[in-house]
């Protein structure tokens, strides 16, 4: 490779330019490895090699090989939470509608394309990294669901955990009824599971608010209130 030109360009790019090119090859390439041959298959070595890079690039972008790993799935991860995020706003404010288009974004995501579904439900769960980062995105994506809800049901304030632990149900049970799908274990179609989650999507959400606005009133009929 010829050295750079005072201006610090080189074939019309800069220097950042490039080192962002070189890092996204190098994420292609573990997307790939990580998504066929699983995490066993995935080396830097061979990433390198599918990515045509020479190896001292790949410490350019990271420290490890876990780092990649991690780097591939938290790119997987937010183009799916922007997929689930624009559904939910766009569509109707009522119930059904709304649960409908975020989890028929999550379900068409996740098995569109099955090296994701690979990565997410089974490479996820083998490697360390990748399974304390599985664990860290159930939660946050609990946090977030537990938070829209109370949005959407006009209880922000309501301290009673019982939303959360409805959220932590739900966003569990959706990832392992996921898993029982592509492993084919429920024969069910991709549609006719995505309306059975939101069935119980809702109904789980309704009864959870349910319970702490019941809970609400007793606790102030116990502190001599009226209900």
């Amino acid at each position: 490779m010829l050295p750079d030109s005072p201006t610090g360009r080189y074939g019309g790019a800069s220097a950042n330019e490039r080192r962002t090119a070189r890092r996204e090859r190098l994420l292609d390439a573990g997307f790939e490895l990580l998504g066929t041959e699983g995490w066993s298959g995935t080396t830097v070595r061979r990433v390198c090699q599918r990515a045509a890079l020479n190896p001292r690039y790949f410490y350019e972008s990271f420290g490890d090989l876990d780092a990649l790993l991690l780097a591939v799935f938290d790119r997987g991860l937010a183009e799916a939470t922007e997929r689930i995020l624009v559904a939910y706003v766009t569509a109707p404010e009522e119930a059904h509608p709304k649960a409908e288009a975020a989890i028929g974004a999550f379900v068409e995501f996740v098995t569109e394309d099955p090296r994701w579904a690979r990565i997410a439900f089974v490479e996820a769960l083998g490697n360390e990294a990748l399974a304390r980062r599985r664990l860290e995105t159930l939660h946050g994506m609990s946090q977030l669901v537990a938070a829209r809800a109370r949005e959407f049901y006009g209880v922000e304030g309501d301290p009673d955990p019982i939303g959360d632990v409805a959220a932590a149900l739900l966003v569990g049970g959706i990832a392992e009824l996921v898993i029982a799908w592509l492993d084919g274990r429920l024969h069910v179609t991709r549609e006719r599971l995505v309306e059975d989650v939101v069935e119980l999507f809702v109904i789980t959400g309704e009864g959870a608010v349910a319970i702490a606005r019941r809970r609400a009133r007793a606790a102030k009929r116990a502190r001599g209130g009226t209900a």
